[in-house]
């Protein structure tokens, strides 16, 4: 299939100056983010939380094959649902299943097996890897770097979030086979993390931590 093209118009170029401005407003505003765990119960409206999708579904992927899907539950019964069986994934991880030195690297940011603000936050969103596509006729159909563009997207999506005022966490139960039979996907998709959405808690609080420094996560090759 010949290729199709059209002319880069969106594209806008700043003045240097005002590049650099944009580059460390930008810094600053993304520093200020935190996973947080304790989230208020206020409600947030369904059309931010579609805007937020809709930037993660814009991310670079392999072959522009999209192999992502999200589901966004605000569902009492269903955040229910999806707290019981975390919990009991993670019940077993804390109490056996995670290795020694794992169970260490935890312990300063105080995490265990209870996990309410799953039923809390006012959305839940989930986020599926497409490991192969389903074609129309029955037939499967191969997706490029999958886990490379579902990372690339979820970190969209975790930005657009920030900046629309919310917070959220990173929620990886183990094993989460659950969630696929809870929201009724296929299999071929796996459930990638989950995303719990909202405003912190007034009384929220978030472990003391530091972030490595430019010169211990970049190396510039420059004259």
């Amino acid at each position: 299939m010949q290729a199709q093209y059209q002319p880069l118009t969106a594209y806008i170029e700043y003045p240097v100056d005002e590049m650099c401005t944009k580059a460390a407003t930008f810094r600053a505003h993304m520093q200020r983010r935190r996973s947080v765990r304790s989230f208020a119960d206020r409600p947030v409206p369904r059309s931010i939380i579609e805007d937020v999708i809709l930037t993660a579904g814009t991310a670079p992927c392999g072959a522009n094959q999209q192999p992502w899907h999200f589901c966004a539950i605000s569902s009492p019964a269903m955040k229910q649902r999806i707290r019981s069986a975390a919990e009991v994934e993670e019940q077993t991880f804390y109490s056996g299943r995670a290795p020694t030195e794992w169970l260490h690297a935890l312990a300063p940011l105080g995490t265990n097996a209870s996990k309410p603000f799953l039923d809390i936050a006012p959305w839940l969103i989930v986020c599926f890897a497409e490991s192969y596509q389903l074609k129309e006729d029955g037939t499967k159909g191969k997706n490029y770097y999958v886990t490379e563009s579902v990372g690339i997207a979820v970190g969209m999506l975790i930005s657009a979030i920030h900046s629309a005022g919310l917070a959220t966490l990173t929620h990886t139960p183990s094993p989460m086979g659950f969630l696929s039979d809870i929201c009724g996907r296929g299999d071929n998709e796996r459930a990638f993390l989950l995303l719990p959405v909202g405003y912190p808690a007034a009384d929220c609080q978030v472990p003391v931590i530091t972030k490595k420094p430019l010169d211990q996560i970049a190396t510039f090759f420059d004259d």
